[in-house]
Protein backbone atom coordinates (compact mmCIF):
# COMPACT_ATOMS: atom_id res chain seq x y z
CA UNK A 1 0.00 0.00 0.00
CA UNK A 2 1.19 3.54 -0.67
CA UNK A 3 2.34 5.52 2.49
CA UNK A 4 2.73 8.83 2.29
CA UNK A 5 5.82 11.20 4.05
CA UNK A 6 3.64 11.80 7.31
CA UNK A 7 2.26 8.55 7.74
CA UNK A 8 5.74 7.29 7.66
CA UNK A 9 6.38 10.09 10.26
CA UNK A 10 4.20 8.89 12.48
CA UNK A 11 4.55 5.07 12.22
CA UNK A 12 8.05 5.38 12.89
CA UNK A 13 7.39 7.87 16.06
CA UNK A 14 4.79 5.47 17.51
CA UNK A 15 6.73 2.27 16.87
CA UNK A 16 9.38 2.78 19.32
CA UNK A 17 6.77 4.80 21.31
CA UNK A 18 4.67 2.03 21.75
CA UNK A 19 7.61 -0.95 22.64
CA UNK A 20 9.23 -4.17 21.09
CA UNK A 21 5.88 -5.92 20.85
CA UNK A 22 4.47 -3.13 18.54
CA UNK A 23 7.80 -3.34 16.62
CA UNK A 24 7.34 -7.63 16.42
CA UNK A 25 4.02 -7.18 15.03
CA UNK A 26 4.95 -4.66 12.85
CA UNK A 27 7.98 -6.31 11.09
CA UNK A 28 6.00 -9.69 11.14
CA UNK A 29 3.07 -7.80 8.98
CA UNK A 30 5.78 -6.49 7.18
CA UNK A 31 7.62 -9.63 6.26
CA UNK A 32 4.23 -11.66 5.67
CA UNK A 33 3.41 -8.51 2.51
CA UNK A 34 6.85 -8.38 0.59
CA UNK A 35 7.29 -12.53 0.47
CA UNK A 36 3.61 -12.42 -0.76
CA UNK A 37 4.48 -9.32 -3.01
CA UNK A 38 7.89 -11.31 -4.61
CA UNK A 39 6.16 -14.04 -4.94
CA UNK A 40 3.41 -13.10 -7.48
CA UNK A 41 5.97 -10.58 -9.10
CA UNK A 42 9.32 -11.99 -9.08
CA UNK A 43 9.77 -15.36 -11.37
CA UNK A 44 13.02 -16.37 -8.99
CA UNK A 45 11.19 -16.04 -5.82
CA UNK A 46 8.07 -17.87 -7.03
CA UNK A 47 10.18 -20.93 -8.04
CA UNK A 48 11.89 -20.55 -5.20
CA UNK A 49 9.32 -20.68 -3.59
CA UNK A 50 7.74 -23.51 -4.55
CA UNK A 51 6.44 -25.91 -1.78
CA UNK A 52 6.73 -22.58 0.84
CA UNK A 53 3.39 -22.00 3.17
CA UNK A 54 1.30 -19.27 2.01
CA UNK A 55 1.61 -17.95 4.99
CA UNK A 56 4.67 -17.06 6.46
CA UNK A 57 4.63 -16.83 10.35
CA UNK A 58 8.79 -17.36 11.09
CA UNK A 59 11.66 -16.37 8.27
CA UNK A 60 12.71 -19.58 8.88
CA UNK A 61 10.53 -21.01 6.60
CA UNK A 62 12.18 -19.51 3.98
CA UNK A 63 15.57 -20.39 1.89
CA UNK A 64 18.26 -18.40 2.46
CA UNK A 65 19.70 -16.85 -0.18
CA UNK A 66 22.91 -14.22 -1.54
CA UNK A 67 24.14 -12.07 -4.15
CA UNK A 68 26.49 -15.04 -6.08
CA UNK A 69 23.10 -16.90 -6.63
CA UNK A 70 20.70 -13.86 -7.26
CA UNK A 71 22.91 -11.32 -9.70
CA UNK A 72 22.95 -13.93 -12.18
CA UNK A 73 19.33 -14.46 -12.29
CA UNK A 74 18.87 -10.80 -12.00
CA UNK A 75 16.05 -10.46 -14.71
CA UNK A 76 14.04 -12.91 -13.14
CA UNK A 77 15.11 -11.37 -9.41
CA UNK A 78 13.77 -7.68 -10.28
CA UNK A 79 9.75 -7.53 -9.67
CA UNK A 80 9.59 -4.90 -12.70
CA UNK A 81 9.97 -6.42 -16.36
CA UNK A 82 11.09 -3.37 -17.78
CA UNK A 83 13.92 -3.77 -15.68
CA UNK A 84 17.20 -6.18 -17.37
CA UNK A 85 20.28 -6.34 -16.49
CA UNK A 86 21.64 -5.52 -19.76
CA UNK A 87 19.99 -1.82 -19.38
CA UNK A 88 20.76 -1.39 -15.52
CA UNK A 89 24.64 -1.98 -16.99
CA UNK A 90 24.14 0.27 -19.38
CA UNK A 91 23.10 2.62 -16.82
CA UNK A 92 25.67 2.43 -14.28
CA UNK A 93 29.19 2.54 -16.79
CA UNK A 94 27.46 6.21 -18.27
CA UNK A 95 29.08 8.44 -15.00
CA UNK A 96 26.73 11.21 -16.27
CA UNK A 97 24.03 9.00 -14.74
CA UNK A 98 25.34 8.89 -11.52
CA UNK A 99 22.28 9.79 -9.08
CA UNK A 100 19.96 10.27 -11.93
CA UNK A 101 17.12 7.53 -11.61
CA UNK A 102 16.84 4.49 -13.82
CA UNK A 103 13.74 4.21 -15.92
CA UNK A 104 12.54 7.98 -13.86
CA UNK A 105 11.95 5.87 -10.87
CA UNK A 106 14.83 3.43 -9.72
CA UNK A 107 17.75 4.56 -7.55
CA UNK A 108 21.06 2.62 -9.12
CA UNK A 109 23.86 1.89 -6.53
CA UNK A 110 26.85 -0.94 -7.27
CA UNK A 111 28.75 -3.06 -4.67
CA UNK A 112 32.56 -2.34 -5.72
CA UNK A 113 33.14 -6.26 -5.03
CA UNK A 114 36.16 -5.67 -2.43
CA UNK A 115 34.10 -8.48 -0.05
CA UNK A 116 32.73 -10.52 -2.75
CA UNK A 117 31.21 -10.70 -5.69
CA UNK A 118 30.10 -7.15 -7.22
CA UNK A 119 26.51 -6.24 -7.22
CA UNK A 120 23.97 -3.84 -8.91
CA UNK A 121 21.14 -2.61 -6.58
CA UNK A 122 18.17 -1.23 -7.36
CA UNK A 123 15.94 0.84 -4.73
CA UNK A 124 12.38 2.27 -5.00
CA UNK A 125 11.13 5.53 -3.79
CA UNK A 126 8.86 4.18 -1.14
CA UNK A 127 12.06 2.54 0.58
CA UNK A 128 13.90 5.58 0.14
CA UNK A 129 10.86 7.30 1.95
CA UNK A 130 11.23 5.04 4.38
CA UNK A 131 15.21 5.42 4.38
CA UNK A 132 15.21 9.15 4.75
CA UNK A 133 12.17 9.29 7.20
CA UNK A 134 14.03 6.83 9.45
CA UNK A 135 17.06 9.16 9.58
CA UNK A 136 14.90 12.50 9.91
CA UNK A 137 12.75 10.48 12.80
CA UNK A 138 14.50 8.67 14.77
CA UNK A 139 18.16 8.54 13.67
CA UNK A 140 19.63 12.40 14.10
CA UNK A 141 17.06 13.13 17.26
CA UNK A 142 18.28 9.91 18.91
CA UNK A 143 22.09 11.08 18.11
CA UNK A 144 21.86 15.11 18.60
CA UNK A 145 18.61 15.94 20.49
CA UNK A 146 16.83 19.00 19.69
CA UNK A 147 19.68 21.54 21.16
CA UNK A 148 21.78 19.74 18.42
CA UNK A 149 19.88 19.93 15.44
CA UNK A 150 19.38 23.69 16.31
CA UNK A 151 22.84 23.98 16.48
CA UNK A 152 23.04 22.52 12.62
CA UNK A 153 20.84 25.14 11.89
CA UNK A 154 22.56 27.71 13.25
CA UNK A 155 25.90 26.72 11.48
CA UNK A 156 23.55 26.45 8.08
CA UNK A 157 22.64 23.20 7.64
CA UNK A 158 25.75 22.71 5.33
CA UNK A 159 26.42 18.45 4.68
CA UNK A 160 30.04 17.49 3.69
CA UNK A 161 30.52 14.21 2.22
CA UNK A 162 34.04 12.62 1.60
CA UNK A 163 33.21 10.02 -0.51
CA UNK A 164 34.49 7.22 -3.29
CA UNK A 165 33.45 9.62 -6.75
CA UNK A 166 34.05 7.39 -9.31
CA UNK A 167 31.44 4.84 -9.81
CA UNK A 168 27.67 4.89 -8.77
CA UNK A 169 28.59 4.31 -5.31
CA UNK A 170 25.74 4.66 -2.54
CA UNK A 171 26.76 7.39 -0.77
CA UNK A 172 28.23 9.38 -3.68
CA UNK A 173 24.76 8.64 -5.84
CA UNK A 174 22.60 9.44 -2.34
CA UNK A 175 24.68 12.81 -1.79
CA UNK A 176 24.51 13.57 -5.56
CA UNK A 177 20.72 13.47 -5.18
CA UNK A 178 20.61 15.78 -2.98
CA UNK A 179 22.47 18.37 -4.63
CA UNK A 180 20.29 18.07 -7.00
CA UNK A 181 16.71 18.03 -5.94
CA UNK A 182 16.72 21.81 -5.18
CA UNK A 183 19.16 25.19 -4.98
CA UNK A 184 18.89 24.67 -1.27
CA UNK A 185 20.31 21.73 -1.58
CA UNK A 186 23.34 23.06 -3.82
CA UNK A 187 23.99 25.38 -1.24
CA UNK A 188 23.78 22.93 1.66
CA UNK A 189 25.35 19.67 0.40
CA UNK A 190 28.59 19.36 -0.82
CA UNK A 191 30.77 16.28 -2.24
CA UNK A 192 34.91 15.48 -1.70
CA UNK A 193 35.97 12.90 -3.90
CA UNK A 194 38.13 10.46 -1.28
CA UNK A 195 40.06 10.45 -4.09
CA UNK A 196 41.48 14.19 -4.08
CA UNK A 197 45.37 14.93 -2.38
CA UNK A 198 44.87 15.38 1.79
CA UNK A 199 45.91 19.08 1.27
CA UNK A 200 43.44 20.21 -1.47
CA UNK A 201 40.79 17.74 0.84
CA UNK A 202 41.29 20.17 3.73
CA UNK A 203 41.62 23.13 1.96
CA UNK A 204 38.19 22.90 0.37
CA UNK A 205 36.82 22.12 3.89
CA UNK A 206 38.17 24.69 5.47
CA UNK A 207 36.23 27.18 2.97
CA UNK A 208 32.79 25.16 3.45
CA UNK A 209 32.69 25.15 6.76
CA UNK A 210 30.33 21.69 7.66
CA UNK A 211 27.79 21.30 10.32
CA UNK A 212 27.57 17.59 9.57
CA UNK A 213 30.70 15.42 7.81
CA UNK A 214 30.23 11.85 6.73
CA UNK A 215 32.62 9.76 5.10
CA UNK A 216 35.00 6.73 5.48
CA UNK A 217 36.00 5.98 8.55
CA UNK A 218 40.34 5.95 7.87
CA UNK A 219 39.51 9.30 5.39
CA UNK A 220 37.70 10.68 9.39
CA UNK A 221 40.60 9.72 11.28
CA UNK A 222 43.06 11.41 8.90
CA UNK A 223 41.04 14.54 9.28
CA UNK A 224 40.86 14.19 12.66
CA UNK A 225 44.75 14.37 12.41
CA UNK A 226 44.64 17.76 10.02
CA UNK A 227 42.14 19.13 12.78
CA UNK A 228 44.62 18.33 15.44
CA UNK A 229 47.65 19.98 13.81
CA UNK A 230 45.79 22.97 12.87
CA UNK A 231 45.72 22.64 9.25
CA UNK A 232 41.73 21.92 9.33
CA UNK A 233 39.88 24.48 11.00
CA UNK A 234 35.68 23.68 10.78
CA UNK A 235 33.68 23.34 13.09
CA UNK A 236 30.98 20.44 12.70
CA UNK A 237 28.70 19.14 14.89
CA UNK A 238 28.04 15.56 14.10
CA UNK A 239 31.03 14.00 12.32
CA UNK A 240 30.05 10.37 11.36
CA UNK A 241 32.44 7.76 9.91
CA UNK A 242 31.30 4.39 8.01
CA UNK A 243 32.62 2.49 5.61
CA UNK A 244 34.77 0.30 8.43
CA UNK A 245 35.61 -0.04 11.70
CA UNK A 246 37.84 1.57 13.92
CA UNK A 247 39.19 0.93 17.14
CA UNK A 248 37.22 2.83 19.94
CA UNK A 249 39.92 5.35 20.72
CA UNK A 250 39.80 6.39 17.43
CA UNK A 251 36.11 7.23 17.83
CA UNK A 252 37.07 9.22 20.98
CA UNK A 253 40.06 11.14 19.61
CA UNK A 254 38.10 12.19 16.61
CA UNK A 255 35.19 12.90 18.82
CA UNK A 256 37.85 15.73 21.21
CA UNK A 257 39.67 16.94 18.05
CA UNK A 258 36.31 18.00 16.31
CA UNK A 259 34.57 18.96 19.78
CA UNK A 260 31.84 17.14 18.06
CA UNK A 261 29.24 14.03 18.58
CA UNK A 262 30.49 11.17 16.47
CA UNK A 263 28.12 8.18 15.75
CA UNK A 264 27.96 5.83 12.93
CA UNK A 265 25.24 3.47 11.75
CA UNK A 266 25.26 0.18 9.94
CA UNK A 267 24.39 0.21 6.43
CA UNK A 268 25.17 -1.68 3.58
CA UNK A 269 24.04 -1.04 -0.24
CA UNK A 270 21.45 -3.67 -0.16
CA UNK A 271 20.19 -1.60 2.87
CA UNK A 272 20.89 1.73 3.69
CA UNK A 273 18.96 1.91 6.85
CA UNK A 274 19.77 -1.17 8.80
CA UNK A 275 20.79 -0.14 12.70
CA UNK A 276 22.19 3.56 14.34
CA UNK A 277 24.77 3.71 17.18
CA UNK A 278 23.76 4.82 20.74
CA UNK A 279 26.07 6.80 23.16
CA UNK A 280 26.50 3.10 24.90
CA UNK A 281 28.04 2.08 22.11
CA UNK A 282 25.45 -0.08 20.72
CA UNK A 283 23.81 -0.45 17.19
CA UNK A 284 19.98 -0.34 17.37
CA UNK A 285 18.47 -2.12 14.52
CA UNK A 286 15.57 -0.53 13.00
CA UNK A 287 13.57 -3.36 13.24
CA UNK A 288 10.14 -2.15 11.87
CA UNK A 289 11.79 -2.56 8.50
CA UNK A 290 14.72 -4.19 8.56
CA UNK A 291 14.75 -8.30 9.93
CA UNK A 292 18.47 -9.36 10.81
CA UNK A 293 18.98 -12.92 11.63
CA UNK A 294 22.34 -13.81 13.84
CA UNK A 295 23.11 -17.55 12.08
CA UNK A 296 26.08 -19.94 12.30
CA UNK A 297 27.44 -22.19 9.27
CA UNK A 298 24.62 -23.72 9.04
CA UNK A 299 22.82 -21.11 8.70
CA UNK A 300 20.89 -22.02 12.31
CA UNK A 301 19.58 -19.37 14.38
CA UNK A 302 22.62 -18.23 17.03
CA UNK A 303 21.45 -16.95 20.69
CA UNK A 304 21.82 -13.36 22.14
CA UNK A 305 25.19 -13.01 23.89
CA UNK A 306 26.92 -15.06 20.92
CA UNK A 307 28.86 -14.02 17.79
CA UNK A 308 27.38 -15.47 14.49
CA UNK A 309 28.91 -16.78 11.40
CA UNK A 310 26.96 -14.65 9.67
CA UNK A 311 23.80 -12.42 9.75
CA UNK A 312 20.51 -13.05 6.71
CA UNK A 313 19.18 -9.55 5.89
CA UNK A 314 15.23 -9.23 4.97
CA UNK A 315 14.47 -5.26 3.78
CA UNK A 316 11.09 -5.12 4.57
CA UNK A 317 10.93 -1.81 2.70
CA UNK A 318 11.89 -2.45 -1.02
CA UNK A 319 10.06 -4.44 -3.62
CA UNK A 320 11.84 -3.61 -6.56
CA UNK A 321 14.86 -6.08 -6.37
CA UNK A 322 13.55 -8.18 -2.66
CA UNK A 323 16.12 -8.63 -0.22
CA UNK A 324 14.98 -11.69 1.53
CA UNK A 325 17.24 -13.93 4.04
CA UNK A 326 20.09 -12.97 2.40
CA UNK A 327 23.38 -13.72 3.48
CA UNK A 328 25.36 -10.52 3.84
CA UNK A 329 28.28 -11.53 5.43
CA UNK A 330 28.88 -9.71 8.61
CA UNK A 331 29.21 -11.21 12.05
CA UNK A 332 27.00 -9.50 14.61
CA UNK A 333 25.88 -10.15 17.99
CA UNK A 334 22.88 -9.70 19.53
CA UNK A 335 22.47 -8.27 23.16
CA UNK A 336 20.73 -10.19 25.61
CA UNK A 337 19.51 -7.71 28.20
CA UNK A 338 17.93 -4.58 26.80
CA UNK A 339 20.56 -1.54 26.18
CA UNK A 340 21.13 0.92 29.13
CA UNK A 341 20.05 3.43 26.73
CA UNK A 342 16.40 2.57 27.03
CA UNK A 343 15.81 2.39 23.27
CA UNK A 344 13.85 -0.32 22.53
CA UNK A 345 14.78 -1.57 19.29
CA UNK A 346 17.13 -4.16 19.60
CA UNK A 347 20.30 -3.69 20.05
CA UNK A 348 23.59 -5.64 18.27
CA UNK A 349 27.48 -5.62 18.48
CA UNK A 350 29.11 -5.50 14.79
CA UNK A 351 32.60 -7.46 13.91
CA UNK A 352 32.93 -4.80 11.18
CA UNK A 353 36.02 -4.70 8.31
CA UNK A 354 39.21 -2.69 8.95
CA UNK A 355 41.28 -1.20 6.82
CA UNK A 356 45.23 0.56 6.65
CA UNK A 357 45.80 3.32 5.66
CA UNK A 358 48.56 3.21 2.83
CA UNK A 359 51.42 5.60 1.56
CA UNK A 360 53.30 6.73 -0.95
CA UNK A 361 56.02 8.64 -1.74
CA UNK A 362 56.38 12.42 -3.48
CA UNK A 363 58.52 13.90 -5.70
CA UNK A 364 59.94 16.41 -1.73
CA UNK A 365 60.55 13.04 -0.49
CA UNK A 366 57.33 13.37 1.21
CA UNK A 367 54.36 11.04 2.04
CA UNK A 368 51.28 10.91 0.81
CA UNK A 369 48.45 9.17 2.54
CA UNK A 370 46.10 6.83 0.20
CA UNK A 371 42.69 5.39 2.09
CA UNK A 372 41.63 1.86 1.77
CA UNK A 373 38.40 3.12 -0.28
CA UNK A 374 40.89 5.14 -2.78
CA UNK A 375 42.90 2.39 -3.06
CA UNK A 376 40.04 -0.48 -3.56
CA UNK A 377 38.38 1.41 -5.68
CA UNK A 378 41.93 1.83 -8.38
CA UNK A 379 42.02 -1.88 -8.25
CA UNK A 380 38.01 -2.33 -8.63
CA UNK A 381 39.37 -0.56 -12.50
CA UNK A 382 42.47 -2.94 -12.69
CA UNK A 383 42.00 -5.49 -15.57
CA UNK A 384 42.07 -8.65 -14.44
CA UNK A 385 41.53 -8.27 -10.67
CA UNK A 386 37.96 -9.38 -9.97
CA UNK A 387 38.13 -9.56 -5.91
CA UNK A 388 40.92 -8.43 -3.67
CA UNK A 389 41.22 -8.54 0.49
CA UNK A 390 42.83 -6.23 2.44
CA UNK A 391 46.21 -8.04 2.92
CA UNK A 392 50.12 -7.16 2.23
CA UNK A 393 53.12 -9.53 2.92
CA UNK A 394 55.61 -6.79 3.10
CA UNK A 395 56.57 -3.49 2.23
CA UNK A 396 56.30 -3.39 -1.98
CA UNK A 397 53.68 -6.73 -2.01
CA UNK A 398 49.65 -6.27 -2.18
CA UNK A 399 47.73 -9.74 -2.05
CA UNK A 400 45.24 -9.72 -4.61
CA UNK A 401 42.48 -11.90 -5.41
CA UNK A 402 40.84 -13.59 -8.02
CA UNK A 403 37.05 -14.78 -8.51
CA UNK A 404 37.08 -18.72 -7.66
CA UNK A 405 36.66 -20.14 -11.17
CA UNK A 406 38.98 -17.00 -12.26
CA UNK A 407 42.27 -17.25 -11.94
CA UNK A 408 43.08 -14.51 -13.62
CA UNK A 409 46.33 -12.79 -12.95
CA UNK A 410 46.85 -9.13 -12.03
CA UNK A 411 49.93 -7.78 -14.89
CA UNK A 412 52.02 -5.97 -12.69
CA UNK A 413 52.17 -3.04 -16.01
CA UNK A 414 48.27 -2.88 -15.25
CA UNK A 415 47.97 -1.91 -12.04
CA UNK A 416 50.70 0.67 -12.56
CA UNK A 417 49.28 2.11 -15.89
CA UNK A 418 45.86 2.41 -13.46
CA UNK A 419 47.85 4.15 -10.33
CA UNK A 420 48.93 6.12 -13.08
CA UNK A 421 45.78 7.53 -14.46
CA UNK A 422 44.25 7.95 -10.95
CA UNK A 423 47.46 9.57 -9.48
CA UNK A 424 49.88 11.03 -12.06
CA UNK A 425 51.62 13.49 -9.63
CA UNK A 426 52.86 10.19 -7.53
CA UNK A 427 53.80 7.75 -9.89
CA UNK A 428 57.16 8.52 -10.77
CA UNK A 429 58.19 8.11 -7.13
CA UNK A 430 56.22 4.81 -7.26
CA UNK A 431 59.15 2.70 -8.41
CA UNK A 432 61.86 3.87 -5.54
CA UNK A 433 58.54 2.79 -2.91
CA UNK A 434 59.46 -0.75 -3.26
CA UNK A 435 62.15 -0.65 -0.39
CA UNK A 436 62.50 -3.78 1.03
CA UNK A 437 62.21 -2.25 4.16
CA UNK A 438 60.03 -3.31 7.44
CA UNK A 439 56.59 -1.41 7.02
CA UNK A 440 55.73 0.67 10.09
CA UNK A 441 51.75 -0.14 10.43
CA UNK A 442 48.86 2.49 12.02
CA UNK A 443 45.76 0.03 12.68
CA UNK A 444 42.63 1.71 11.65
CA UNK A 445 40.56 -1.22 12.56
CA UNK A 446 41.07 -3.93 15.81
CA UNK A 447 44.43 -4.37 17.13
CA UNK A 448 46.05 -7.41 15.10
CA UNK A 449 46.33 -8.95 11.32
CA UNK A 450 43.89 -7.53 8.93
CA UNK A 451 40.92 -10.00 8.62
CA UNK A 452 41.08 -11.38 5.35
CA UNK A 453 37.73 -11.46 3.27
CA UNK A 454 37.12 -14.99 1.97
CA UNK A 455 35.19 -13.85 -0.97
CA UNK A 456 33.68 -17.23 -1.75
CA UNK A 457 31.98 -17.22 1.50
CA UNK A 458 32.57 -13.39 2.74
CA UNK A 459 33.88 -14.97 6.03
CA UNK A 460 36.44 -13.28 7.68
CA UNK A 461 39.47 -15.30 8.65
CA UNK A 462 43.30 -15.35 9.07
CA UNK A 463 44.60 -17.36 6.49
CA UNK A 464 43.69 -16.42 2.89
CA UNK A 465 42.27 -19.10 0.43
CA UNK A 466 44.30 -20.78 -2.27
CA UNK A 467 43.84 -18.45 -5.07
CA UNK A 468 45.28 -15.33 -3.55
CA UNK A 469 47.87 -13.91 -5.78
CA UNK A 470 50.94 -12.28 -4.25
CA UNK A 471 51.48 -9.38 -7.05
CA UNK A 472 54.16 -6.09 -6.83
CA UNK A 473 51.40 -3.72 -7.35
CA UNK A 474 52.18 0.08 -7.21
CA UNK A 475 55.09 -0.29 -4.21
CA UNK A 476 53.05 0.86 -1.18
CA UNK A 477 53.54 0.48 2.19
CA UNK A 478 51.42 0.90 5.30
CA UNK A 479 52.10 3.14 7.28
Amino acid sequence: MPESRFWLLRDIRAARKQGPESIRRRQQARLADIVAYARARSPYYRQLYHGVPDQITNPAQLPVTSKAELMPRFDDWVTDPDVTLAKVRAHVEDPSLIGEKFLGRYTVATTSGTSGARGIFLTEDRAMAVGTTLIAARIMPTWLGPAGLLRIVARGGRMAAVVATDGHFAAYVGATQMRNRSRLGRKQAEVFSVHSPLPELVDALNRFQPAVIIGYASVIALLAGEQESGRLRIRPVLVQPGGETLAAGEYQRIARAFNATVRDGYAATECLFMAYRCQHGWLHVNADWVLLEPVDADHQPVPPGQRSHTVLLTNLANRIQPILRYDLGDSIEARPQPCPCGDPLPAIGLQGRAGDVLTFPTHSGDEVAITPLAFGTLIDRTPGVELFPDRTNRADNVAGASAPGRRRRCRPDMARSAHRDRWPAHHARSRQSRRRTRPRTTRTGPRGQVPHCDPTTRNHSRKPPPHVLMRPLVGARRL
